[in-house]
């Protein structure tokens, strides 16, 4: 049994990939910044459209506005505002929402007025289906069945 191995068994963290230098510091993505030209479109888009929660939305001093929206079950949020990132940045592609059915999500998205795309059988039991904020910012709604 090598170290990574050892280190497995014992619950101790580990580096995920061999040969690669050991991290053992937790690391978690928690928040997704965003571009948005508009923040009010996209904060109503968001929750009342997609559906994410509304977690906070303040305006701490200085013209800074910050927007922090999650979606459903998730403990990842995206956050949009004013001074969070430059509105005219391109847009951030291809964010994926993890969801037990993709047809049900498809037509909750589509019931609530949002384009989605027909569902991409990939094969292997993954599915998807795509639509995009207002500020072009894509997602995608991704399926995987064992």
């Amino acid at each position: 049994m090598d170290m990574l191995d050892s280190r497995a068994a014992a619950g101790l963290p580990y580096a995920a990939h061999r040969g690669k230098k050991e991290i053992v510091v937790d690391m978690r993505l928690e928040l997704v910044p965003l571009p948005s030209a508009d923040v009010d479109r996209s904060k109503a888009f968001y929750v009342d459209q997609v559906g994410f929660t509304l977690d906070h939305d303040v305006e701490p001093g200085n013209g800074l506005r910050v927007v922090q929206l999650t979606p459903p079950g998730s403990a990842c949020s995206i956050v949009i505002g004013v001074g969070i990132r430059d509105p005219h940045a391109a847009p951030v592609l291809n964010l994926h929402l993890v969801v037990d059915d993709v047809d049900l999500a498809r037509r909750t998205l589509i019931s609530n007025g949002i384009d989605v795309s027909d569902v991409n059988d990939m094969g292997g039991g993954i599915r998807y289906a795509y639509f995009s904020d207002p500020d072009g910012n894509s997602w995608a709604l991704q399926q995987i069945s064992t």
